[in-house]
């Protein structure tokens, strides 16, 4: 018999906290969730009425006697994909009324989920402060960093989950499992067999050794990503460059390869990739004269950055405020970019840099006394012409999912190893389109739900819900190990 609990789920989403507890015996007494979607996805799935939603959490004064809660508290300004202004942002202070909430209403035991960049160095005050304010809460808890792939999911999921017990006998016993030595992998999810590949052939390029991705690698065989980057910002010989694909000659190749290798050293500015100007190219390669960097801006492989402004006259009166600021950023009456985009004020009040140096141009305040070249494609996460990244059947896992979607896509053709692995694949794979997003079924299974979970039909729509989710089978892991410490065994006593 399993024992029945009461618990109370803030931030629900679509309902991986609900899936999971009720499948140990918990009874949910309330939720509170503002997006629309996702609340008749939770009511839909769970037959649960929509009014028991408590509604924004931010309005909630007391919550209704419960054993669990649970808050899946949103992540994006720790996140790296954020702007990572932690507490700076609105969203940071939901984790106040979290805590507020879990003081007023003294459950046995909570689950609190977020992104793994709360645990980063730079946000450790951040963590501790929230750490010591669930301690002045009344209650015993830790932080653990779990990866939904040791848990039963076929992801690249790395999340923070801070577990807290009201009794310190509990929270002494509690403990979570160890990963799990058969892991669901990708082509379970696709439903297709994989077989063995052939070994790794060495393979150069203009007579410079490409390295193999390591860190950015999620799985790999034989030295071998198991799938195929499509960036102009990283080298290794899974890695498509505009270059690969549109028509471009040997020498426009080593002068992109340049960039390539010279665009990330501390040298040439303080970000982690910086432009380079024909005096930069020329110090490498003496040969290379402008006409070459203009036509690689003509191929739109390279682009044209206006890096240093010199300022001119200055009429305070008719600056704004967004002008100003970034006139402070001044030093010998001159403006580096780099120093602009690394400046936290202007991250803070949101400053578009581009577009208020533009107007500062217009005005005649600043006049543009540096052209850079950068590639035309700076964004990791977009990749080329569509495409991020594309899975070949024998990858171990699928990428992180996310709300907002990604260009990731899945091939079911298998590409042996050899001496010609991205020729063929791209002859293979990507000129013949054979190539396709991941369908909403998939994403459910990734994400740990059933396939016939129900979803809203368009495609922006169940993505955003199904990448908002916690991942469903490590909730799980944490549900029992909490259950293992008998925190609720008098809860079972009390129903008999």
């Amino acid at each position: 018999m399993q024992n029945q609990f009461r618990f109370i789920d803030l931030f629900a989403g679509i309902g991986g906290f609900y899936k999971a507890l009720s499948n140990h015996g918990g009874i949910c007494e309330g939720y509170s969730e503002i997006n629309k979607d996702a609340v008749e996805t939770y009511c839909e799935n769970y037959s649960e009425d929509k009014n028991a939603n408590l509604g924004d959490i931010k309005k909630i004064k007391e919550l209704p006697e419960h054993d669990i809660l649970t808050a899946g508290v949103p992540c994006q300004s720790w996140s790296i994909a954020g702007k990572n202004l932690g507490f700076d942002d609105d969203r940071g202070q939901l984790w106040n009324d979290t805590i507020y909430l879990l003081k007023q209403s003294q459950p046995k035991a909570f689950i609190f989920e977020n992104v793994k960049g709360l645990v980063d160095p730079r946000n450790r005050d951040a963590l501790n402060y929230i750490l010591e304010r669930i301690e002045q809460a009344g209650y015993y808890a830790s932080y653990h960093v779990v990866n939904s792939f040791d848990y039963g999911v076929a992801q690249n999921r790395i999340r923070l989950y801070i577990v807290g017990f009201k009794e310190k006998k509990y929270f002494d016993k509690f403990r979570i499992s160890k990963p799990l030595e058969n892991r669901i992998k990708l082509a379970d999810i696709l439903g297709v067999d994989v077989t063995e590949k052939k070994k790794k052939v060495n393979i150069d390029l203009f007579g410079d050794e490409i390295k193999v991705a390591k860190s950015m690698s999620l799985s790999s065989t034989n030295g071998y990503n198991d799938y195929f980057l499509f960036n102009d910002l990283r080298n290794g010989d899974t890695t498509i460059h505009s270059w690969d694909i549109l028509e471009t000659t040997d020498r426009q190749k080593e002068i992109c390869y340049l960039l390539l290798k010279n665009r990330r050293k501390n040298s040439y500015g303080k970000l982690d990739g910086n432009p380079l100007s024909l005096e930069h190219f020329k110090s490498l390669d003496s040969s290379i004269v402008q006409n070459e960097l203009d036509a690689l801006v003509e191929l739109k492989i390279f682009k044209e950055v206006n890096y240093v402004f010199k300022v001119t006259d200055i009429d305070k009166n008719s600056l704004t405020d967004e002008e100003s600021e970034i006139l402070n950023c001044a030093v010998d009456n001159k403006i580096v970019m780099d120093k602009l985009k690394t400046n936290r004020t202007l991250k803070i009040k949101k400053i578009s840099i581009p577009k208020t140096a533009l107007l500062l141009q217009q005005k005649g305040v600043l006049e543009v006394d540096e052209v850079r070249y950068d590639f035309k494609n700076t964004k990791i996460s977009t990749g080329l012409f569509g495409v991020n990244r594309i899975f070949l059947p024998n990858s171990d896992i699928f990428p992180t999912l996310v709300a907002s979607d990604t260009n990731d896509y899945v091939t079911l053709e298998d590409i042996p190893y050899s001496d010609n692995y991205r020729e063929d694949f791209l002859e293979e794979v990507y000129n013949k389109k054979n190539y396709r997003k991941i369908t909403k079924q998939e994403a459910c299974l990734i994400q740990g739900f059933p396939s016939d979970f129900k979803l809203p039909d368009s495609r922006a729509r169940w993505m955003k819900l199904i990448g908002n989710s916690v991942s469903v089978p490590v909730i799980d892991m944490l549900v029992e190990a909490i259950l293992d410490t008998n925190v609720l065994k008098k809860i079972k006593d009390k129903s008999k």
